[in-house]
């Protein structure tokens, strides 16, 4: 599938914002949130601002971004329309919880209440996000079971890190908040390295053979191209890769997106003070360039059935 910088902006920026609001409201029911004023607005700032400016992206990929409001209709069958509806139900408790931590300095009782169901909004939305690529059984890649826990792990990954370099901003990171991130960091990379096995070992359940009816003549092969030209079809829906640049991207978004990250955090657990603040605003920064750069393979790794039809298999190993 071809890579829409705006979907891969959205589905990197929303993830991580949804992620900071669940571990904030999470950490609120835990009782571990501070009373600082200046720490909860930039946290509750930068959460919804990444969420915001993820959903917004989101609606340059239409071809009519001013009809995006009529999506929110349509929940009872499309997984687009609900997480347009629960992104938007998930900034009322949001919102009341922010009015308590920032305004009144308070993150118990009905705050807190408020802040459970924000987390599980907040995640709820990341499901229906993962929900519209694995709802699409054209395309193996994303129709499968590690979407889903990937999509997840994160946005947990991501909103952990956010808040943990927050917190030494502050001067209000924990031990607790280290092991978390290296805890959620090691589960995400677990799910990321499962998924690309699962995409490079499993035989397409389609293939010229099975498309065309003729597998029983032996191997389907094209004769001649329909098109002179690429269509749009093989432009969005047929978007190739080399098999060379994609390992190379795959080890760049592991060691961007997961090693360097741990490895800093860990040493920021370790040191600590301002050596452990900037070690862990270094792992942010890193992991934002390694999730960017898995968010564009996830994209461009993808095949879509109707690829066989111009004479490409769907489990090739060269693209």
């Amino acid at each position: 599938m071809h890579p829409a910088f705006s979907v891969i902006i959205f589905t990197t920026l929303s993830g991580a914002g949804f992620g900071l609001l669940a571990c904030l409201g999470l950490c609120a029911i835990a009782g571990g949130l501070p009373d600082n004023q200046p720490f909860a607005f930039v946290s509750i700032v930068l959460a919804l601002g990444a969420v915001t400016i993820g959903l917004l992206s989101s609606t340059f990929h239409l071809g009519h971004p001013e009809r995006a409001w009529r999506a929110f209709s349509q929940w009872r069958s499309s997984w687009l329309s609900r997480e347009g509806v629960v992104s938007m139900l998930t900034y009322f408790p949001a919102l009341v919880f922010a009015g308590g931590w920032v305004l009144l300095g308070r993150s118990d009782g009905i705050f807190a209440l408020s802040g459970l169901l924000m987390s599980v909004l907040a995640m709820l939305a990341v499901l229906c996000t993962a929900g519209i690529y694995n709802s699409l059984k054209p395309i193996p890649a994303w129709h499968n079971n590690w979407v889903l826990p990937n999509y997840l792990a994160l946005s947990a990954m991501s909103g952990i890190l956010l808040l943990t370099a927050l917190a030494g901003i502050f001067g209000y990171a924990t031990k607790t908040m280290y092991a978390a991130s290296l805890a959620l960091i090691t589960l995400a990379l677990i799910c990321k390295l499962a998924y690309w096995r699962f995409i490079d070992t499993t035989p397409a359940a389609s293939t010229p053979e099975s498309a065309t009816g003729l597998g029983a003549l032996g191997t389907v092969r094209l004769f001649k191209a329909p098109h002179t030209s690429e269509n749009y079809l093989m432009k969005e829906m047929g978007f190739r890769i080399a098999r060379k640049h994609a390992r190379k991207l795959r080890i760049i978004s592991v060691l961007f997106g997961f090693v360097l990250p741990f490895l800093l955090l860990a040493a920021a657990n370790m040191s600590g003070g301002v050596t452990g603040t900037g070690l862990s605003v270094a792992a942010v920064c890193l992991s934002l360039i390694g999730l960017l750069t898995e968010r564009w393979l996830f994209f461009a790794e993808a095949k879509h059935v109707v690829t066989l039809y111009y004479g490409r298999r769907l489990d090739a190993k060269t693209h």
